[in-house]
């Protein structure tokens, strides 16, 4: 029953190896950098400085994508993730031992990126430790432990700092943070394999590899725009709709943090089934699905006026992860032999760099009035899941 359980799921040595490097490095970063507006207030900074910190990290965020996959191209996955988490264990040595503000931003150069960094090395590492039929399984269950840390992190972290204060707290999570990436990097060595085949990267650059997208993957990457701008619009204001908006329900905190459970719950429970069904057959479907379920949470968190139909609202958010992993994957088969890594790195500097514009966008629609905030979010996503329906594709 064990060994079929295994096999089910693609857990082969090195799928373990890669998925306990996700859950230790990344509880430890979520123990720390969740309260790190606090350690900058803490530490001295103005009130400014904390959303520096967050802009910095959606940049870093773009612009780490694509050096991350041109260095799995090149190194190898298993090399390319220790060096990824050598990197982020730098940052966290240079926020323990140097308490100032400024710190925090050099520090953060190393360690805040880890997910978009590495995030190719991952892909480029399922793609090759398993078959195709199990390659979106494989992705799911990333995506699925990922969500551990980023539940069992803060409460980790929120603990120490209520034991220590502030800045004691933060500075021994950052210590933790350290000890599991070693650790990590341990397990990293003893279970990966690294490929067994030869890296035959191309030498393109960039904007030859942009340029020279197939078609295929040049339209998911248009409507995942698209709807990533429905997404981006409005998400700034969630909050402020839900629970402080006289034309909305006005929730409590405790009511919008049990929403924010069921959206990740939502999420949680389709990731296995859904992966099974990619594996099998066609991945285009789920993948509209998907952004179908984008375009629709803004139309129904409009009419949400009470906490039932708020219920329901979260849980379409909660669906539109019904085939992310599946594109995720599909982005793997639809690029170039040779070049997979750095493809998926360019995609997603692409991809996050333009969709970075949806904030401010989102700012000036919320002035005009929420009703145009979020029928403008639905627009976008409406015409991206309509272009990728009529000229995407869901095999590579």
């Amino acid at each position: 029953m064990f060994s079929r359980i295994v096999a089910f799921l693609g857990l082969k040595r090195s799928m373990v190896g890669l998925l306990t490097m996700a859950i230790l490095v990344g509880l430890g970063e979520k123990m720390g950098e969740r309260f790190l507006p606090l350690y900058l207030v803490a530490l001295g900074a103005s009130a400014l400085v904390p959303g520096l910190l967050n802009g910095l990290d959606n940049l870093l965020s773009a612009l780490y994508s694509f050096p991350g996959g041109w260095l799995t191209d090149r190194l190898g996955y298993k090399r390319a993730l220790a060096l990824f988490n050598l990197t982020a264990m730098i940052g966290f040595l240079i926020v323990i031992a140097f308490p100032y503000w400024i710190a925090v931003f050099i520090g953060s150069l190393f360690f805040i990126s880890w997910t978009a960094l590495s995030l190719p090395a991952t892909m480029e590492a399922v793609s090759t430790m398993l078959p195709k039929n199990k390659r979106t399984m494989g992705v799911s269950l990333h995506s699925l432990v990922r969500r551990i840390p980023m539940a069992l992190g803060p409460v980790l972290g929120g603990i120490l700092i209520d034991l220590y204060g502030v800045t004691t707290g933060v500075r021994l999570s950052f210590t933790v943070a350290f000890l599991l990436a070693a650790l990590a990097l341990v397990a990293q060595q003893a279970l990966i394999e690294e490929s067994r085949k030869e890296q035959c990267a191309s030498t393109a650059g960039f904007w030859m590899l942009v340029t020279g997208m197939p078609s295929k993957l040049k339209a998911l990457l248009v409507s995942d725009i698209l709807v990533r701008f429905c997404e981006q619009i409005p998400y700034a204001y969630l909050a402020i709709w839900v629970m402080q908006h006289p034309a909305g329900a006005r929730v409590s905190g405790t009511e919008f943090g049990i929403l924010t459970a069921i959206e990740m719950a939502t999420a949680l429970l389709i990731y296995i089934p859904v992966a099974y069904l990619a594996d099998k057959g066609e991945k285009k479907p789920l993948v509209v699905i998907t952004f179908f379920n984008f375009t629709l949470f803004p139309v129904v968190l409009y009419f949400a006026r009470s906490l039932p139909l708020l219920i329901v609202a979260f849980v379409i958010r909660g669906l539109k992860e019904f085939g992310e992993p599946t594109r995720k994957a599909l982005i793997m088969e639809l690029a170039p032999e040779g070049n997979k890594a750095t493809t998926f790195g360019s995609y997603y500097l692409v991809r996050d760099t333009v969709v970075s514009l949806s904030a401010v966008a989102g700012a000036f629609l919320w002035q005009l009035s929420p009703e145009v905030n979020l029928f403008t979010a639905a627009a976008f996503g409406a015409i991206g899941t309509v272009w990728f329906a009529v000229k995407g594709s869901g095999r590579g």
